[in-house]
């Protein structure tokens, strides 16, 4: 009789236990197999040739918006790698820069054919300079950056690690081969003075140098890459050295210098006085100076307004031909 009480018991047991594993199992099935809400459209041929319109008429206005605020940039160009090298060392630019008994000094003059609005920014522009070359990227330490001495762990930035067995600071190719041309501005005999100060992203200063790292045994090798830093002023604030850091992904890029903030008149003549030091010939490089205002756009870019304007074209073309297409194919009405 026992065993019959405890069999009927578990059987018992069992039977409860059964509905509650079943419902679960309900539950998860229907969770995963849930059907969710969904917009299906159905795209007659009026929505298509109705939302091809609506593009156009949308994007070509833009297009043209953006095409004149980038027009409206004044920029002066001016490529002087070639112009700034003597006669003598035509044919032999690499032995010109690498020659130190020769003066780098150069003049160029630069006339504003428009008026130029401050604050006029100063560019430099390389080009057929690979900064986004895989071994160049990665010779550098962010930790060092914000760190300094502190962190010694610097194997990335191979081979410019260490200089004499001593750590170098900032370490890696990047920061040792710092563009170093400088230039001086003038119109007529007034000078132009040119601000240099927070050219650099604030999140890079704030964030990614640190503002009690110093330079140390920078640029002390037999083989000098760049420009050389000031040990007594920290990395937060070498405005130079974080724009140069902040690597181009194309191979002609422009990083800014400064800024002029004083209105240029039109048929000024700029004076620029400037140090031929950077090192481009080596590789076919090229140098440029630039002074360009801005637009609500920030500077000169046809290609986003030209893009605009091309795409709501396209889209007006597609939604005439559609139309033609449904106005002759159109099914008669059944009598």
């Amino acid at each position: 009789m026992a065993s019959e009480e405890r069999s009927s018991l578990s059987a018992g047991v069992e039977s409860h236990r059964a509905p509650v594993r079943s419902g679960w199992k309900k539950a998860v099935h229907q969770f995963k197999q849930q059907n969710l809400p969904a917009c299906k459209p159905v795209l007659t041929p009026a929505w298509v040739i109705t939302t091809y319109f609506l593009i156009g008429v949308l994007f070509i206005p833009i297009g043209f918006i953006s095409l004149r605020a980038s027009m409206g940039v004044v920029e002066i160009v001016d490529r002087y790698d070639t112009e700034c090298v003597p006669n003598s060392y035509k044919s032999d630019k690499v032995a010109y820069v690498k020659d130190m008994s020769v003066s780098k000094n150069c003049t160029r003059y630069l006339k504003v054919k428009k008026r130029m609005k401050a604050p006029i920014y100063v560019y430099y522009e390389l080009d057929n300079y690979y900064q986004n070359h895989r071994r160049y990227v990665k010779s550098r330490n962010e930790q060092q950056l914000l760190h300094g001495l502190r962190y010694n762990s610097t194997s990335s930035c191979r081979p410019l690690e260490l200089n004499k067995g001593l750590p170098i600071v900032p370490c890696g190719l990047v920061a040792w081969s710092l563009f170093n041309d400088s230039y001086s501005f003038s119109r007529g005999a007034e000078k132009l003075n040119v601000n240099r100060k927070n050219i650099a992203w604030q999140s890079d200063r704030d964030h990614k140098f640190g503002k009690k790292v110093h330079p140390f045994n920078f640029q002390n090798g037999t083989l000098i890459g760049g420009g050389k830093l000031d040990s007594r002023i920290p990395l937060s604030d070498q405005e130079d050295l974080i724009v140069w850091m902040r690597t181009a992904a194309l191979p002609s890029f422009r990083k800014l210098y400064g800024r002029i903030e004083e209105d240029l008149d039109e048929d000024d003549v700029v004076i620029v006085n400037l140090l031929n030091n950077y090192n481009t010939y080596s590789f076919g490089g090229k140098k440029k100076i630039v002074l360009s205002t801005s637009s609500w756009l920030g500077g000169r870019n046809n290609f986003l307004g030209m893009t605009y304007i091309l795409v709501g074209a396209s889209s007006m073309f597609i939604a005439l031909v559609f139309l033609l297409l449904h106005v002759k194919s159109s099914r008669l009405p059944a009598m």
